[in-house]
């Protein structure tokens, strides 16, 4: 039987993002990998003032399609993606239920890895995610490796992650925030990761003509040949 991996996603694009590579390379690997996502991605554009062409519904549904050929493209089969469907932006409101699934996920996979977003996150639905993947964690009769990944960090916290040296940055961000940092080489996998980000063009290009920027800004820091994350346990 297979190891099991799984990755919590707040929204579509986040599990490449962070941990596109490592998905890949697990794969490669021969572990059996799920992605969760908790919420649907339909208010990304409204977020921008943007709620027709489309609408948020539109959108989720247009998201939900980017996710599929991301992932597949990853590796991953469409059977391994399991949707909460959680609106975005309001996953605090949803705290018991998403909890009991969250629960219910873990205890019938008992992964050997868990992948979830790092609790110093910017975005309310990627802190409600971390602190809610934690409390399950921590009623679990078993301790899987647990790993945070960063997609955006509130302030001062973006900028000790940039800093250079990246030795340096791991040594003040492990300081700071008591975790042990692990860097995996992603390079073998680099290519795949691009491709499955490129899938996501309705955040990377305005696809609205009453849309004034992308959603995303720049991923030069998701190009990079290595993913850094911050174990848990």
């Amino acid at each position: 039987m297979k190891d099991n991996i799984i990755v919590f996603a707040p929204h579509p694009d986040d599990e490449t993002l962070a941990c596109g590579g490592i998905i890949a390379k697990r794969l490669n690997d021969g572990y059996d990998v799920s992605i969760v996502f908790l919420t649907d991605g339909r208010n990304a554009l409204s977020d921008l003032g943007v709620f027709s062409q489309p609408t948020p519904l539109e959108l989720k549904e247009i998201r939900k399609e980017e996710t599929r050929r991301a992932t597949k493209i990853l590796g991953l089969s469409e059977g391994n993606l399991i949707f909460l469907d959680m609106e975005d932006g309001r996953l605090e409101e949803c705290e018991e239920i998403v909890s009991e699934k969250i629960a219910e996920i873990l205890k019938e996979k008992r992964p050997k890895e868990i992948y979830f977003p790092q609790r110093k996150e910017y975005n309310v639905d990627h802190k409600t995610t971390n602190r809610l993947v934690r409390k399950v964690i921590s009623q679990l009769h078993y301790r899987p490796h647990a790993y945070e990944y960063l997609i955006a960090w509130s302030i001062p916290f973006n900028v000790f992650a940039r800093v250079q040296p990246k030795c340096l940055s791991d040594l003040i961000l492990s300081k700071l925030l008591h975790f042990d940092i692990v860097h995996v080489d992603i390079s073998k996998f680099i290519d795949v990761k691009k491709a499955a980000i490129m899938e996501y063009q309705s955040q990377l290009k305005r696809i609205s003509s009453k849309q004034k920027k992308p959603v995303m800004g720049t991923l030069q820091h998701f190009w990079e040949y290595e993913e850094r994350f911050f174990a848990f346990w």
